[in-house]
């Protein structure tokens, strides 16, 4: 295979012919553009750029140059005076490079692009959604928060506008923070419809500014009827053939009987001809038995202190330094380059696209070889080993720069099969991690592929912290690690403190809490192992309710799609929360392909949430995509807790745009209006502690272990991990997904028009019974199944009330009640299926308590 030339075949005629897309406008547009497709929701097809440098390797004049002259377009566009006053964003992490390129050609405009790499203690000044991506969150971390808040033109740079959702999205959240009289569009590609075209102007006059739109080429995708679902039937066919290893059939039927068949599996080289298209090689691993390649490390002698890019900002002063350091940089490079190299490529990384950009360019100046430029990429596409197509191969390799979203695959196109004689990777230092030496990572793939493998690291920039910034927070605990939650379900915002004993009985711990001797949080509650009666209890409750909390999932997670966010940050209270923050996810990537992030906080009734958590939050996410996410309600104290709780960290931390009202599976409380059901009903996980939990226990809040700069503290039980159903309570639940579809789309249908206004009538119930069983005290009353559940595990229950003629969402509750020695009263009218009572005024000698620790 030869992907150093098509030998004059368009590369998106692979796809035009399969799916009748169609390519109209300038001249010279298939030139710019070539057509892959991918799996997506929203767009199976990718334009592929071939002077982009991201997907295509490229000469670097070729790339820099494009990026260059739109910048002068912009300079001539507003004139030396506004030139001089103008900013320049780009996008992460696709036009990184050129949004820096542009600003070059701008001239004295400083430039800063957005990112997905949150930042420890690097506040973000804003953030925005690109909805048709695979990963959508952007961060804006300027190291002076001055940058975007001056009235000149902002210029902001993607490499293709399409629908200019991505742009104007970005505008309006701008423009409401920081109003500017002109904005300018600049992409590589205007594509789009005439439909699209017209929304410019009307929204630069619904926002009282002026916005103007620079592009190399226009132009048009045509897209027939159903090439959507047609694309996605033909990526889904190539992936199984490459699933699998089997040819895909030589005379297929139904949808793909006018598609040439594959004639090889993905992890197998092969030679591709028009006509004879098949899945290129993926090349997952290393083929044979060769040994990690030698790899050769460049010095770069990078200045001191100059940002590696645009992440926080690089202004006219950074570009002289930079100016001054490439000779030396690209000479250094050169000479580290093996004498007989004829085809070199310079392989940046992800959003650190420019840096290696201008040194490839001075390289290209310096040596005789034939220099190419390209970057490693999020963005997984399918790969077809035909001329007619854009992505030949490609190279999937372990994230190596241990992302705030966990673990992935990365990948590399157009790489295996060039024929080059060297890579000069370059990475940043945050990127160079045992992931990328690893024996199957970034580094040992490249080396099945090219003789030579050289690697340049250049530092990562972190802006200096003020002495009144807050200490730097860690990474998000994960699994195996910590819980057993794979770990890109969930990433813990808490402190590991497994090596602590923290457990105490149930009697003792009580008679602190009701004493005022010690906070329910200061202390664990012992964790038992469930016995093969309540297990078997467990098990008949998840195959019954399975079908009816995968509806209630759908509800909720339908409802936060459409009213929350469009790609929202899912924050679960851990723990009860954490398996539905976990289902949820599941169903938006069931549904939609959406990744969405997931993290568990700690929140202490008395206390609040944890105030760092939400810091580590709002440094990392914009505020506003934030979502609490809890199991139920009971009466809403917690809710309640919430509320205050964020109010009092947004005054005390200038932070703004947290919602803290909670996204529950169940609500019979009426206590929010997000929801997937108000109906009191068994929710599985309620019965257990940490072994349906992800073994952790519920989180603790000490002044001699937590300091006021460390997450809450909770404890990883490993040694439960024989009792652990944490992971098959989540595959039982997705299993029943697809037969639920239509019923949650009912059901969502029927929300939307609902009022949905809290009554809090499970408050007013609460009170109720307090008085009318001398209790006097709310915090003692727990109503509901899942609240109920645990005041028998974890408390001295008093008495359960039950409602007249609840059946079987109550078989646990009875056992465990039986096994407690606690009565269950039946009552008539009940607003809840059952309320726990906890012993009021307990202490070990009080009547009826006989000291017996659970046995569940």
């Amino acid at each position: 295979m030869n992907i150093a030339a098509n030998n004059g075949v368009w590369s998106g005629s692979w796809v035009a012919e399969r799916l009748g897309v169609e390519l109209v406008g300038d001249d010279g547009l298939t030139a710019l553009l070539g057509l892959a497709l991918r799996r997506n929701p929203r767009r199976a097809h990718l334009l592929v750029s071939n002077v982009l440098g991201k997907h295509v390797p490229q000469s670097p004049a070729v790339v820099y140059g494009h990026g260059f002259a739109l910048g002068r377009r912009v300079r001539d566009l507003l004139g030396e005076q506004e030139a001089r006053q103008a900013v320049v964003l780009g996008y992460a992490e696709t036009a990184t490079g050129l949004g820096h390129s542009v600003a070059d050609g701008v001239g004295l405009a400083p430039y800063l692009h957005s990112t997905r790499r949150p930042v420890a203690g690097v506040a973000a000044a804003g953030g925005f959604e690109e909805s048709h991506s695979h990963a959508t969150s952007h961060l804006l971390l300027p190291e002076d928060p001055a940058l975007l808040s001056g009235d000149g033109p902002l210029v902001l740079v993607d490499d293709e506008f399409s629908t200019g959702n991505t742009v104007l999205n970005t505008i309006r959240d701008l423009h409401a923070r920081y109003p500017r009289k002109r904005y300018v569009v600049v992409a590589l590609v205007d594509m789009r419809s005439p439909e699209d075209a017209g929304r410019l102007t009307a929204f630069a006059a619904e926002i009282g500014a002026r916005v103007d739109l620079v592009a190399a080429a226009s132009g048009t995708v045509k897209l027939p009827e159903g090439v959507l679902e047609k694309g996605q039937e033909l990526v889904a066919r190539y992936e199984e053939s490459a699933a699998t290893g089997d040819q895909p059939s030589a005379a297929p039927s139904g949808p793909f009987a006018q598609f040439p068949a594959p004639l090889g599996g993905w992890g197998q080289p092969s030679q591709g001809a028009r006509g004879t298209a098949r899945p290129a090689p993926t090349h997952p691993h290393p083929t044979g038995d060769r040994t990690t390649p030698h790899v050769t490390r460049i010095d770069l002698h990078w200045p001191p202190g100059l940002p590696d890019g645009g992440r926080h900002g690089f202004t006219p002063a950074h570009r002289i330094r930079l100016e001054t350091a490439l000779p030396l940089m690209a000479a250094r490079v050169a000479e580290a380059l093996p004498p007989d190299a004829r085809r070199v490529l310079t392989l940046g990384f992800e959003e650190l696209m420019y840096a290696p950009l201008r040194v490839a360019r001075e390289l290209e100046a310096l040596v005789a070889a034939e220099v190419r430029y390209s970057t490693t990429t999020r963005s997984p596409v399918l790969a077809v080993d035909d001329p007619g197509y854009a992505i030949r191969s490609r190279l999937v390799f372990p994230a190596h720069d241990n992302p705030a979203d966990g673990p992935g695959e990365r990948y590399a196109y157009n790489v295996a099969g060039a024929g080059f004689d060297a890579v000069v990777l370059f990475v940043d230092s945050a990127g160079d991690t045992p992931e990328l030496h690893a024996p199957d990572g970034l580094l040992d793939r490249l080396g099945a592929h090219a003789p030579h493998v050289l690697l340049a690291v250049v530092p990562s920039y972190v802006p200096a912290l003020t002495e009144e910034s807050p200490a730097m927070l860690p990474e998000p605990l994960r699994g195996p690690a910590f819980s057993s939650y794979p770990a890109e379900d969930v990433g813990w915002l808490l402190q590991d403190l497994s090596d602590v004993t923290l457990e105490a009985p149930t009697e003792e711990r009580e008679e602190a809490i009701q004493s005022g001797g010690a906070h329910y949080a200061e202390s664990l509650p012992v964790e038992y192992q469930p016995s093969e009666r309540y297990q078997a209890l467990f098990h008949a409750a998840l195959d019954t309710s399975a079908a009816r909390i995968a509806q209630a999932v759908g509800v909720v997670t339908e409802t936060v799609l459409a009213e929350r966010s469009p790609r929202p940050v899912l924050v679960s209270l851990a723990r009860a929360g954490t398996p539905v923050g976990v289902l949820m996810r599941r169903w938006a990537q069931f549904r939609y392909g959406l990744d969405l992030p997931h993290y568990a906080v700690s929140i202490v009734r008395g206390r609040g949430i944890d105030a760092n958590a939400l810091r580590w939050l709002a440094a990392h996410h914009d505020p506003r995509d934030v979502v609490f996410v809890d199991g139920w309600t009971g009466k809403g104290a917690i809710t309640r807790e919430l509320a205050d709780a964020v109010e009092e960290f947004e005054q005390r931390a200038g932070v703004s745009g947290f919602d803290p009202e909670i996204a529950v599976l169940a609500d019979p409380g009426s206590c929010v209006r997000t929801y997937g059901t108000r109906e009191d009903f068994l929710i599985p996980s309620a019965c257990l502690n940490s072994t349906v939990s992800g073994l952790i226990s519920r989180t603790v809040l000490r002044a001699d272990l937590v300091g006021p700069d460390d997450f809450h503290g909770a404890k990883f039980y490993r040694e439960l991990a024989g009792a652990d159903v944490s992971v098959a309570f989540i595959d039982a639940v997705v299993a029943r997904f697809a037969e639920v579809v239509d019923s949650v789309d009912a059901a969502v249908k029927e929300l939307a028009v609902a009022d949905r206004t809290p009554t809090w009538e499970g408050w007013a119930a609460v009170e109720r019974i307090s008085e009318e069983y001398g209790i006097h005290d709310v915090n003692l009353v727990k109503p509901g199944v899942g609240e109920t559940t645990r005041v028998l595990l974890r408390r001295v229950p008093w008495k359960i009330l039950a409602r007249a003629g609840a059946g079987a969402d109550l078989d646990h509750v009875r056992l465990l009640a039986e096994q407690r020695g606690v009565p269950v009263e039946e009552v008539g009218e009940l607003p809840y299926t059952c309320v726990g009572l906890i012993h009021p005024k307990y202490t070990r000698g009080a009547t009826g308590a006989d000291g017996r620790a659970v046995n569940v």
